[in-house]
């Protein structure tokens, strides 16, 4: 239920500025549609609104009662976007299935897996399609192509020209930038998961997504943004595609991490490019070693 429980409550948030902003809702498909989300979550959302006395809803008619307030909001940190939720369902699906080439994806079926609509899906999966990994077949059928030693070469090349870019803007950052409380808080996840390392070790990759991508951001281009998708799909879950010395791998992934973020305090362009280069070195071997 956790998964559909986050779809639910970002539908809910979302939902909530549609009522912030009408006296009467629209009908249910409607919601559905706008929202991204299947019917049975609208419904849900409709009682819980019905609930909190925000809307008297009979049938059709929908009549807001009063504004929503701050404390109707679920926490942000409880409410991951849709499109991070389809993401994590589509690699939970690719791995469970050995990521081997012609296996199949299905829209429906993700779709109802998650609790959301098949528009929102499809859109991912069409998204992701750009990079030749996966590939449309009829019906709301996909096929895995297979991920090739050559498409890993390809992939790496491209990152270490964008991250170094990247790690360049960074270290220009002027101390103001948000950016830099973002770097500590993830430093201090280092240093957290690194002194329990032995039962913290498969927390890495999420954290690893989350500080490379605050490296790319830090560009402020947006086809390097936008790219940042399918590196993180890729280098993050083939961490779990070998999991053959994860514990030893990660542990000095992180330590790597901890001597780039330094160098980015550092504002030193030229420490930066070389801790940048250095880590994404071993990503490089790690990455290839784990193609079967």
């Amino acid at each position: 239920m956790a998964k559909q429980n986050t779809v639910f409550k970002d539908a809910y948030n979302r939902c909530l500025k549609v009522l912030a902003e009408t006296s009467s809702l629209p009908s249910e498909p409607e919601l559905g549609q706008v929202l991204g989300v299947s019917r049975t979550t609208v419904r849900a959302i409709l009682g819980r609104f019905e609930e909190a006395k925000l809307i008297t809803w009979d049938k059709r008619k929908k009549i807001v009662l009063r504004q929503p307030q701050p404390e109707d909001y679920f926490p942000a940190e409880e409410t991951d976007s849709l499109a991070e939720i389809i993401e994590r369902s589509f690699m939970r699906r690719i791995l469970a299935g050995g990521a081997e080439p012609g296996m199949q994806i299905n829209e429906l079926e993700l779709a109802r897996e998650i609790g959301t609509g098949t528009t929102s899906v499809r859109e991912f999966l069409i998204r992701f399609s750009r990079f030749g990994l996966i590939e449309k077949r009829p019906n709301s059928h996909w096929i895995l192509k297979g991920f090739t030693r050559e498409f890993a070469l390809e992939l790496t090349e491209v990152r270490e020209m964008f991250e170094l870019r990247s790690a360049a803007s960074f270290v220009a950052l002027p101390d103001s930038h948000p950016a830099w409380q973002e770097l500590s808080k993830i430093e201090t996840l280092h240093r957290e998961i690194l002194a329990d390392i032995d039962n913290r070790y498969k927390e890495f990759s999420e954290l690893d997504e989350r500080f490379h991508l605050l490296v790319h951001k830090s560009s402020s281009n947006r086809f390097i943004i936008d790219f940042y998708d399918i590196i993180a799909i890729v280098f993050h879950y083939h961490y779990q595609w070998n999991k053959t010395n994860a514990r030893q791998r990660n542990a000095r992934a992180l330590e790597e991490h901890l001597a780039y973020i330094e160098a980015l305090r550092s504002h030193d362009p030229k420490r930066a490019e070389e801790a940048c280069r250095r880590h994404l070195r071993s990503a490089r071997e790690t990455l290839l070693q784990s193609i079967p």
